[in-house]
């Protein structure tokens, strides 16, 4: 059965049990787990008419996968019997404990899920937002760019690329260098990556914050002869002279970097309405939601539960962190609308499949205290494999439409 939105400010206006705000990852399997549970008066407010399963925009980029393959109706995703309100959420009063929507309507709720994502801040670097989608520029992280990532890679020959990672807090941390892997394995495919010259800018001390991975990437790194410029950022993009500005972050030091393709990761946060409003913790620079690591739950205001990217939790932000938060989310809050205490824990689980080349990929999988957490113990993950690349690609994607969005998995 296909939802139909709400529209009209009479069918909207009102009390609601839970008001689930964002029809991502986070918001749908939340509110798919409240109806499996019972829970029969469940709100969505969802302003956009498409759902995409993000994790294959890298592939996207890599000429791996179609765009048109990663996107979904978003009628077509609401679990039955959930009311869906198509409009922007503009505030959050939790004292009232109402939401304001475009248009002027308010949602009185009695529970609050926030899950709506992050929003990328093109003009916080100057400059991307004028070059990204031409000059040479492109991005796997809007869907509107990652199709000219492809056609920038494969018609590349020679020159300099450079691929970038912000220093705030982002959606799946490993993509700004998994697209890294995917071209130089491309280029050195067609037997020109020697003329081909690839630099990596990476805001961290290390490729990746977990040792075990870390070092393995530091070998697909140097396969490559990818140069890594660590504790680094870009900070400017000239497009119309095709430079971009490296800062070190250690030494202050600028340098310009002439390209010939610029793969551009844009810093991100909590969305405008969010991080003014009085849900954001006060210690977030990004506006993140305030939520217990644990259960998730809003220190201030207990009615109030966050998950997925917008909540401002000490681990990586990925679909895998979304599949276990759910489960917690919606527990604790049905333990909170029966009168008792929320005692189900989050333990920072979170993934990132890191494509190392066209057919191969590490699977790392940890917690908060970055101690591995795989879930196939009896197979070697510290390993470039093809059979997780295949994981990856063909399973994830069926696991995330049947499995994770309708409350099953």
């Amino acid at each position: 059965m296909v939802a139909s939105p709400l529209s009209s400010d009479e069918t909207i206006t009102g009390r609601h049990r839970v008001v689930v705000i964002g029809g991502g990852s986070a918001g749908i399997s939340v509110a798919a787990r409240l109806r499996r549970a019972g829970v029969r008066d469940v709100t969505l407010v969802e302003p956009s008419d498409s759902h995409w399963y993000q994790p294959l925009w890298t592939l996207v980029g890599g000429g791996q996968a179609s765009l048109r393959s990663t996107r979904r109706a978003e009628a077509a995703v609401i679990p039955d019997g959930v009311r869906w309100i198509r409009r922007h959420a503009l505030a959050v009063d939790p004292d009232a404990r109402t939401v304001t929507l475009s248009g002027g309507a308010e949602l009185a709720y009695e529970y609050l899920v926030m899950a709506p994502g992050l929003q990328l801040d093109w003009d916080a670097v100057p400059g991307l937002a004028e070059a990204v989608g031409h000059d040479r520029v492109c991005s796997n992280y809007a869907p509107e760019y990652a199709p000219r990532t492809w056609d920038l890679i494969r018609n590349m020959r020679s020159g300099t690329a450079v691929f970038t990672h912000p220093a705030s807090p982002l959606k799946c941390g490993g993509a700004p260098q998994k697209i890294a892997y995917l071209a130089a394995d491309h280029w050195r495919r067609r037997k020109v990556l020697g003329r081909v010259r690839v630099i990596l800018v990476i805001p961290d001390a290390t490729l990746f914050k977990v040792p075990e991975w870390g070092r393995v990437l530091e070998q697909v790194a140097d396969r490559y002869g990818i140069e890594v410029r660590l504790r680094s950022e870009m900070t400017a993009v000239h497009g119309d002279r095709r430079e971009v500005v490296i800062t070190d972050h250690g030494s202050g030091r600028e340098e310009i970097v002439s390209y010939d393709l610029l793969h551009a990761v844009p810093p991100q946060s909590a969305p405008d309405w969010v991080k003014s409003g009085p849900l954001a913790d006060p210690a977030s620079p990004q506006g993140f939601v305030a939520a217990d690591r644990h259960t998730l739950r809003h220190p201030r205001h207990p009615e109030v539960f966050a998950l997925g990217d917008v909540a401002d939790l000490p681990t990586s932000k990925t679909g895998a962190a979304v599949r276990k938060q759910a489960p917690v989310v919606a527990a604790n809050l049905l333990d909170a609308m029966r009168g008792r205490r929320p005692e189900h824990r989050y333990d920072g689980y979170t993934s990132c499949p890191l494509v190392t080349a066209r057919d191969r990929m590490l699977l790392a999988e940890f917690d908060y205290d970055l101690k591995p957490s795989p879930t196939f113990p009896l197979i070697d993950t510290f390993k470039e494999r093809r059979d997780m690349w295949v994981f990856k690609r063909y399973l994830l994607p069926q696991i995330y439409w049947h499995g994770m969005l309708t409350g099953r998995l």
